[in-house]
């Protein structure tokens, strides 16, 4: 998959707040296709790292229990205008993404 993250990042008074939306189907594998009867395999996000600095600042474990597309927000200390954030995550079946935001 490529090009599932978007993110955003903002410093205000020593703290960085970080939102971001994910395109992930986020299939539990309990769902059946309304088309052919068949059940939709579970294809979920596992992890999602979010690092600055190359120092994990969030991790976040997930299952199958999450909705479709996800968003998340959270917020660290210690950033400064102008450096980067890297969020990446890790499904399932072994695929995975990241990306890079400069905070503003």
């Amino acid at each position: 998959m490529a090009n599932t993250i978007r993110i955003r990042a903002r410093v205000k008074d020593g703290v960085t707040e970080v939102k971001s939306l994910i395109s992930h189907p986020m299939d539990t594998g309990l769902v059946k296709d309304k088309k052919t009867g068949e059940v939709i395999p579970a294809h979920f996000i596992k992890e999602v790292v979010c690092k600055w600095k190359d120092k994990t600042v969030m991790t976040a474990y997930w299952s199958g229990g999450v909705s479709r597309n996800p968003y998340i927000a959270f917020k660290f200390k210690g950033a400064s205008k102008g450096d980067k954030v890297e969020l990446s995550w890790k499904d399932n079946k072994g695929e995975s993404d990241s990306t890079t935001a400069t905070i503003e």
